[in-house]
């Protein structure tokens, strides 16, 4: 098996609220293959968006490391490192700036990464939105006269544009409807594997990483609890916060229906 491209090693963070502090994440151990979709979910507050901070950049981790192609990264990340990797987060219309066009927007994230010449620039825009499934007729507007599904292809071409290795997607469905989501997620698909991207994709929701992850780690109380591939969690989950997890994902198959209640089935007996 080839190297990760992005691992974690004894990685944990301890926040201090006032006088006590407050273990957010501890010991993680967690790898990234290349061209993989690694789901990272869990319940609110179980450390999936703290991780998510730490391999950003964001927040430095009270121990361990994050590594990327088996480097150690520095808690100040390079522009290098963050060309690398790129974020797509939840909410696109706060994500994007109001006061800047489609245009502007990716034109930026050209600039800071010194992508193309400037000449150039304007081409790439334009294949980035084509990429992304948008008219580039659509790079003069701003983002309150786009609809939320294109907001986020918005977000997500601009996390395109430094020509990212690995891409970090903090719950990039939850803001839209069931058929925008599907369609989100089949775009997300479609360009892991036409630019060889590595995605981190974090979620409360099962259901939403079904069909993209490669493997699912679950997180609970800032601990990671289990890890699977896709397929072998939804038939056999081992922890019970999976469990309680994968019990709230809708059903779509007799056999998910069959596991779904042997789960209620357990979760009652354990309350009696």
């Amino acid at each position: 098996m080839t190297d990760p491209i992005l691992s974690t090693h004894a990685l944990g963070k301890t926040f201090q609220v006032g006088k006590q502090p407050v273990r957010a994440l501890a010991d993680i151990d967690l790898s990234l293959r290349r061209g993989e979709c690694l789901a990272v979910v869990g319940e609110s507050g179980s450390g999936k968006s703290t991780l998510a901070n730490l391999i950003l950049g964001v927040h430095a981790p009270t121990h361990g490391e994050v590594r990327l192609d088996n480097t150690p990264l520095p808690a100040a990340r390079a522009l290098a490192h963050r060309k690398r990797i790129q974020l797509v987060q939840q909410n696109p219309l706060s994500a994007l700036n109001p006061k800047r066009s489609v245009r502007a927007s990716l034109r930026l994230a050209l600039d800071i990464h010194g992508i193309g010449t400037p000449q150039s620039r304007r081409d790439r825009i334009d294949a980035l939105l084509t990429d992304v499934g948008l008219d580039p007729a659509l790079a003069d507007r701003r983002p309150a006269a786009l609809s939320g599904g294109q907001r986020q292809r918005v977000a997500i071409a601009r996390a395109l544009a430094p020509q990212a290795d690995i891409i970090v997607l903090d719950e990039p469905t939850s803001a839209l409807d069931v058929l925008v989501q599907a369609r989100v997620l089949a775009l997300l698909n479609s360009l892991r594997v036409q630019h060889g991207l590595s995605y981190l994709f974090i979620t409360h929701d099962l259901a939403v990483v079904r069909n993209v992850a490669d493997r699912v780690a679950v997180f609970e109380n800032g601990q990671l609890v289990e890890l699977q591939a896709t397929a072998d969690l939804f038939s056999r989950p081992q922890a019970d916060c999976t469990q309680r997890l994968l019990a709230a994902v809708p059903v779509v198959s007799q056999a998910e229906l069959t596991l779904r209640d042997a789960l209620s089935n357990r979760s009652s007996h354990d309350e009696l």
